[in-house]
């Protein structure tokens, strides 16, 4: 199907724009948001697992330790996948090794805002302060959804606290037996 230079679609809003006009927000979208919502997404609910299962069973440091060491290489293996998975060439979505690059840090990024609090040497406050920056990834990341994907706000907010919510009860659950 060939699509004419003159056509138009409806976007989220009832707002309705050129093809053209739409191109450029939409390889923006493709080859940066995409990449690093990927990764955010990746990091933040990845990492609750065995994040959360630490600092039960062993207590802040070794959730800190367990944290950065899930999160960092997390970042290389989601960068790395996102550069080799697609040279970008067919598809349009620009550089794989900016893509990758982006997947990876935001992917590390993702893991180590909620693996910050076990610094604190008390389990009771870190897990309260963790619980908190896990509220604000997941509203951060239901905004990018919102924002850059047109996924109204509350669809976003409800399957991305689902899932973070899935995978923060495994990592309790292994945690505490």
């Amino acid at each position: 199907m060939e699509i004419e230079s003159d056509s138009s679609v409806a976007l989220p809003g009832n707002t309705t724009t050129s093809m053209h006009e739409g191109s450029e927000h939409d390889a923006f979208v493709l080859r940066y948001v995409q990449p690093g919502l990927v990764g955010l997404i990746d990091g933040t609910v990845s990492t609750l697992a065995p994040v959360f299962a630490a600092a039960i069973f062993s207590g802040p440091h070794a959730a800190f330790i367990v944290g950065m060491a899930t999160a960092l290489g997390a970042g290389v293996s989601m960068g790395g996948s996102e550069a080799l998975s697609d040279n970008g060439k067919k598809t349009g979505r620009g550089s794989a090794i900016v893509r990758g690059a982006i997947t990876g840090a935001a992917t590390t990024i993702g893991g180590t805002f909620h693996t910050l609090p076990f610094l604190i040497p008390s389990l009771h406050w870190s897990l309260i302060a963790a619980f908190i920056v896990v509220a604000i990834e997941l509203v951060a990341i239901a905004w990018v959804r919102y924002r850059f994907l047109h996924v109204p706000m509350k669809n976003s907010l409800m399957v991305v606290t689902l899932g973070g919510a899935i995978v923060l009860a495994i990592g309790v659950v292994l945690g505490a037996s």
